[in-house]
């Protein structure tokens, strides 16, 4: 895709959504962290469901190491891989109670230090509470920057890198969550919703979906 098709491609997505924001329910920082590491493997709608009442019984750190281990578990167990999970949370509660006085810091290098954190939770944390211009690929972010062509990658980390290079500045803060939200909700990965696309005419993916015929 073409420097002037990408500048295009992201205005018209921000011309839908100007302020795009991440579908989890979370309070702050530290809750936005434990429901991105349940994220994984878990669909936004399952994991709500799941921290509803999990954050209504420990929304801190140190609420959530005197939870402890069994009952996070109780509270996640709809998510897949719920037993790992709750031991990462509370390992990750725990550190952050340890090492950075109850607080989530505002540094790659510490933030993925945590238990059950890599790169992708953090660099959701870092663009989603301190606004930094970090670009997170999941499946949805993967698939739609291969079948655009906007920036094509053989590894998350080379679409990311990919996506950082080409991304106009103007753009860098959301395109994470535009990227995302287009993925999840139009370019579909079974049947991609090419009928309803606003880039459709940018993106190299063909044959287009057509329309589902009516009655």
């Amino acid at each position: 895709m073409t420097p002037a098709a990408i500048e295009t491609f992201f205005a018209r997505l921000a011309a839908d959504n100007p302020e795009p924001a991440t579908e989890l329910d979370h309070s702050d920082a530290f809750t936005l962290l434990v429901a991105v590491v349940l994220s994984a493997q878990a669909t936004d709608a399952g994991v709500n469901r799941a921290t509803k009442g999990l954050f209504a019984a420990a929304s801190t750190p140190a609420a959530m190491v005197a939870l402890g281990e069994a009952a996070i578990r109780d509270h996640i167990r709809t998510i897949g891989l719920f037993n790992t999970k709750a031991r990462n949370v509370l390992a990750l509660s725990a550190a952050l109670v340890a090492d950075h006085a109850g607080t989530v810091p505002h540094d790659r290098d510490a933030l993925e230090a945590l238990p059950g954190v890599g790169r992708k939770t953090a660099n959701v944390v870092l663009n989603e509470v301190f606004g930094d211009e970090t670009c997170a690929v999941d499946t949805h972010i993967f698939r739609v920057a291969n079948r655009t062509g906007l920036a094509p990658g053989a590894t998350p980390r080379a679409v990311e890198d990919g996506l950082t290079a080409r991304t106009p500045p103007a753009y860098r803060r959301h395109a994470h969550h535009w990227l995302l939200l287009h993925g999840r909700y139009v370019c579909l990965a079974r049947r991609p919703r090419c009928f309803a696309c606003r880039v459709s005419d940018l993106c190299r993916f063909t044959p287009k979906t057509p329309a589902p015929a009516t009655a």
